[in-house]
């Protein structure tokens, strides 16, 4: 049997039958009932609200959204940063000599192409020559990972000063303008290349070509600039940006 109320109410006053959902006789004005029955609805109960949650968005992962993605920290491009500023500091304070790192005439052995790219005499020179590295390492290695930067560097830079000192006979190569050339340039060939095809994209090659004139300029302002590792650095990280630029991005 339903639980529900009855039928209809009595008014005790008036005797009049009425609908067991008033309060008060519609005839008489009498009080029949404190409150009306809530009205019955099929007897289906009510869902219970949902509590409502905060949105969220899923973490991005590498390539899900275009021009988005989690960057990692650049450490290969600061390592050479670093590495350059600690032997600036050896040899300032004598705890190193240019001797053991420099590539001269004489001294043509095959690791100081290495290690001469990290020695630097001109303040001014080392300034311009690290921060390009700096920030051309930075753009090529967050694009293709951390082996990217090193790789130029070493190429582009050890060849460049091993070039200039034993093939073409200069006296002394001495810090990275070589790798920095090649580092802007391989970072460069990409953007080059898509525009050439139409492609846009927000890349300032204007000022790239800037920072490219002021390190070709560069041995003009101090000896310890080497131009011919300058221009076969550039050369060797072209050759690197043609086949980094057929390479899926990170």
């Amino acid at each position: 049997m339903s639980s529900g109320p009855d039928l209809y109410l009595v008014c005790k006053s008036c005797g009049a039958e009425v609908s067991p959902y008033i309060t008060e006789c519609p005839y008489c004005g009498t009080r029949i009932q404190k409150r009306a029955p809530k009205l019955d609805r099929g007897g289906v109960p009510k869902a219970p609200r949902r509590a409502r949650s905060r949105p969220q968005l899923p973490r991005l992962r590498p390539g899900e959204i275009p021009g988005i993605r989690a960057d990692t920290r650049p450490w290969a491009v600061w390592v050479l940063v670093v590495a350059s500023l600690l032997v600036t500091v050896g040899l300032k304070s004598n705890l190193l000599h240019y001797d053991d790192l420099a590539l001269a005439t004489g001294l043509e052995d095959p690791w100081r192409a290495v290690t001469t790219l990290f020695a630097y005499q001109s303040t001014g020179y080392e300034a311009v020559t690290v921060g390009t590295i700096a920030l051309f390492g930075f753009l090529l290695e967050r694009r293709h990972g951390w082996w990217a930067p090193l790789l130029v560097f070493l190429l582009a830079g050890a060849g460049g000063a091993y070039v200039a000192v034993v093939v073409a006979g200069e006296g002394l190569a001495l810090g990275a303008n070589g790798a920095a050339l090649g580092l802007l340039a391989a970072w460069a060939m990409r953007d080059i290349l898509g525009r050439r095809k139409g492609f846009e994209d927000e890349s300032d090659l204007l000022g790239v070509l800037a920072i490219a004139a002021v390190l070709v300029l560069m041995p003009l302002a101090t000896t310890d600039a080497s131009g011919v590792a300058g221009v076969v650095g550039g050369v060797i990280g072209i050759i690197l940006g043609l086949g980094f630029a057929r390479l899926r991005e990170r």
